[in-house]
């Protein structure tokens, strides 16, 4: 048990009902059991330090806010359910398996869009905001941003980000407190044990609202297509596909041996935010099961229905680093998106701009997490022999 513990999901609620002045969390309150499961695993098994007791509680009762903005935002303007999206692709793969270069890459042209960094943890308008003007958001997010870089100095070389990049809808997924986001951030391994069977469709259903809201609130998207990115879409592709129909599904690959090393190398920065207890051997191990399951699972989807495998687009991590250019003409073809000079240009640039040379190494062992390139080949034997089947 922790010495700082999160209060219930009920005063949770109560703050969050204060801070807004609303009390419609929507439609169904089907998010409580996942609210509660995650509460009671954070309690139990945390360790929180008070610190984090107070970002943990702050993000919950941060997501609690949104959701009732969401909905209160539906209320007043009905419209917002039924705006038009086009998502045109959704990238998933292994964690440091090459996703977040092509998302960015792709997301540089103005004809395709993605959430920004600070939209993912500000989703919903301030009570006070005028349409248009997020300075508020953006201020706090900026804010979340610096007790980031402040708690974890290594942050930029693992992850380099800053409020205005795209990043992953992972953390809109947790306004509905079904995403891997809390399992990456925070020792949990109940909660992540029961989100492994869990039916995720409800959270990609809120998913697809935030979107068309997102949308809303911002016209200069209208006519882009949009391109999602998150390994969460690994641990919950049936829900994925099931909510983006129409869409590509550009599953990069990158060796187990290499990604799973580098995630956990992640992973125990991000712990220690909250905790003071950090047992990197335990993080290997909870990551070489969870991300090895996850992947059987999708495999099996694909290989159960000839439909389902059609609509996935592979790409090797090393071909993507090597030729990256190459790579996006692929997903050009399959999304249906012509190449014109300027995109092509604007992309060049992109990479000029953000070479690996430009930040510092990002450094880490196996051995740090109890982790051994025999083991890992075995776990992921399966994935490799797929993917590699030269090695």
């Amino acid at each position: 048990m922790t010495d700082h513990p999160i209060p219930a999901p009920a005063e949770l609620m109560a703050e969050a009902s204060n801070l807004t002045g609303l009390s419609d969390f929507g439609p169904s309150d089907w998010f409580l059991t996942p609210l509660g499961i995650e509460v009671d695993s954070i309690n139990a098994e945390a360790r929180l330090n008070e610190s984090g007791a107070v970002v943990q509680r702050s993000r919950l009762v941060g997501a609690l806010a949104n959701r009732l903005r969401l909905f209160e935002a539906i209320r007043r303007h009905p419209e917002i359910a039924t705006q038009p999206i086009k998502v045109a692709g959704v990238l998933l793969g292994l964690s440091r398996s090459g996703t977040t270069m092509m998302h960015r890459l792709l997301n540089s042209v103005p004809s395709i869009t993605a959430m920004k960094w600070w939209e993912t943890h500000h989703p919903a308008t301030l009570e006070d905001e005028v349409q248009g003007q997020p300075t508020g958001r953006r201020a706090q997010a900026q804010a979340l941003f610096d007790h980031m870089l402040a708690t974890i100095p290594d942050l930029m070389s693992i992850h380099p980000m800053s409020v205005d990049y795209v990043d992953e809808e992972i953390t809109v997924l947790d306004q509905s407190f079904m995403s891997t986001t809390p399992e990456s951030f925070l020792w949990i391994p109940t909660y992540a044990k029961w989100l492994e069977t869990a039916d995720h469709q409800p959270a990609y259903d809120e998913l697809v609202l935030w979107l068309r809201y997102l949308q809303w609130q911002d016209p200069a998207r209208e006519g882009a297509v949009w391109m999602l990115k998150t390994p969460n879409h690994i641990a919950a592709t049936a829900a994925a596909l099931k909510a983006f129909p129409d869409a590509t599904f550009i599953m990069t690959h990158r060796d187990p041996v290499r990604a799973i090393p580098s995630y956990c190398s992640m992973v125990s920065s991000l712990y220690r935010m909250s905790s003071d207890h950090v047992d990197l051997q335990a993080i290997g191990r909870h990551w070489q099961h969870r991300w090895s399951s996850a992947l059987r699972q999708l495999f099996a989807l694909r290989d159960a229905d000839p439909a389902v495998d059609a609509r996935f687009l592979d790409l090797r991590y090393d071909d993507i680093v090597k030729a990256p250019m190459e790579q996006i003409a692929k997903v050009y073809a399959r999304i249906g998106k012509t190449m014109t000079a300027e995109d092509e240009a604007t992309m060049v640039a992109w990479m000029n701009g953000n070479a690996r040379d430009n930040r510092p190494a990002h450094e880490y062992a196996l051995e740090q997490f109890g982790l051994t390139e025999d083991g890992l080949k075995e776990t992921f034997g399966f994935y490799r022999k797929r993917m590699w089947p030269e090695k």
